[in-house]
């Protein structure tokens, strides 16, 4: 053969004739063409050439590929004798345990059956365009750690307020005053008037003033704290929770407000962060929850209310010493003309001072997490597995256990828990 184009050389075109001689093309042959006809031929011509078949490639010599595969039901030629072996699958390493004591996951609800609303929040507030700082959020989380103890502190919307798009009713303070092991730590509730327009804020204005007050005294509270002096700290703190409700309702008198719709329930905890001192105050004025878990079992250390709060509530009837103030022979009295009508008795204001152990959980919570606590087995039950023994939970577990419902309870709920190192 030659080039396309080229003359024949003669000699260079002898093989051809060689091999093919002067035989004409007789076009396509009669003899079977089928794919296994063609494969037994190939195989016919390696098994008379044997050296010419290479030995199949080791292990060494092809890093990182499998052995060679041939399509199933057909004869494997030489070479591919071996079946691919299949990969030997890396072992997973098994999921951590869920902390001893502690379920992997918080219930959705407890009790007889789920609740009438959703899980979830459903409307939002109705919001003022001249006034979006008056907008409260659906949930607000915090926590720290001081000395030997952590804290954990959440304020949710309830179900019927998420359902109704109402605001939350609930308010959360979360402050330090001073620096170093002489700071102190101040969590404040508070909850507006059920049913009232402005209840969101006056919630948040008692924080506010509680914790300005606060603020201002932290360093002898703190040295009464650590000192051990409770009366001091006791009378001290009557007398800011007295001046702060005080100016709540002066607050309301300003806005043209009823101070009875423009009121709120307040409670307070207060936590040096001196690792040293283990006292832990509460004090405040309205119902709530305060409780103790220690030793595997659940303590209502809730104070009984016995003082009202200075200037806002009727005075008490006997001097310290036991002398009644007046004589009550059981008459009523008449109105006088010239007098206005009694007000109604404010909240007593409440005080505990309690020294910490390690491994207790302190938890103080406003009525919407109390009731339910008191009222439910299921729910104390289900809070003890989780925060037995097991250390502090983290911030989304802690509002997860939080917000397990329970049906007939749907309203804020807001909650401070200590756990002691």
């Amino acid at each position: 053969m030659n080039q396309q184009g080229g003359k024949p050389t003669g000699h260079e075109d002898d093989w051809w004739g060689q091999l093919y001689g002067d035989a004409e093309d007789a076009g396509p042959s009669a003899a079977p063409d089928s794919l296994d006809d063609r494969y037994a031929s190939a195989a016919g011509a390696v098994k008379e050439r044997p050296d010419t078949v290479p030995a199949p490639r080791s292990a060494p010599d092809a890093p990182g590929r499998g052995a060679p595969a041939f399509p199933a039901g057909l004869p494997r030629p030489p070479g591919f004798t071996v079946e691919p072996q299949p990969q030997p699958q890396p072992e997973r390493e098994p999921s951590p345990p869920a902390a001893e004591g502690r379920p992997a996951r918080a219930p959705e609800y407890v009790g007889a059956g789920p609740p009438t609303y959703d899980p979830e929040p459903t409307a939002l507030p109705e919001a003022d365009p001249d006034d979006l700082g008056d907008l409260v959020a659906d949930t607000v989380l915090d926590g720290a750690r001081y000395g030997t103890a952590t804290l954990r502190a959440v304020s949710l919307r309830g179900d019927s307020a998420r359902y109704r798009g109402e605001p939350r009713r609930d308010s959360l303070l979360t402050a330090r005053f001073g620096t170093g092991e002489h700071a102190l730590l101040l969590v404040a509730m508070a909850t507006g008037a059920r049913a009232t327009p402005g209840a969101h804020r006056a919630a948040a204005e008692a924080c506010r003033w509680i914790g300005r007050a606060v603020g201002r005294s932290h360093e002898r509270l703190a040295r009464d704290m650590l000192a051990g002096r409770r009366g001091d700290l006791k009378s001290g703190l009557h007398r800011l929770t007295g001046r702060s409700l005080g100016r709540l309702r002066a607050s309301a008198v300003e806005q043209g407000v009823d101070p009875e719709e423009y009121a709120a329930t307040l409670r307070c905890l207060l936590l040096p962060a001196d690792p040293e001192c283990r006292t832990r105050v509460f004090f405040g004025a309205g119902a709530g929850g305060l409780f103790r878990l220690r030793d595997g079992e659940w303590q209502d250390i809730e104070p009984r209310v016995t003082e009202p709060v200075v200037g806002f509530g009727s005075p008490p009837a006997e001097t310290p010493d036991g002398d009644r103030l007046t004589m009550d022979l059981g008459i009523p009295t008449p109105p006088s003309p010239y007098e206005p009508a009694p007000e109604p008795p404010r909240e007593p204001f409440r005080f505990r001072a309690s020294v910490a152990r390690p491994g207790d959980t302190l938890l103080l919570c406003t009525n919407g997490l109390a009731d339910p606590l008191r009222g439910e087995p299921e729910l104390a039950a289900h809070l003890l597995r989780r925060w037995s023994g097991s250390g502090p939970p983290g911030l989304a577990d802690f509002l997860a256990d939080t917000q397990v419902r329970v049906k007939g309870y749907a309203d804020d709920r807001t909650a401070a828990a200590v756990w002691e190192a």
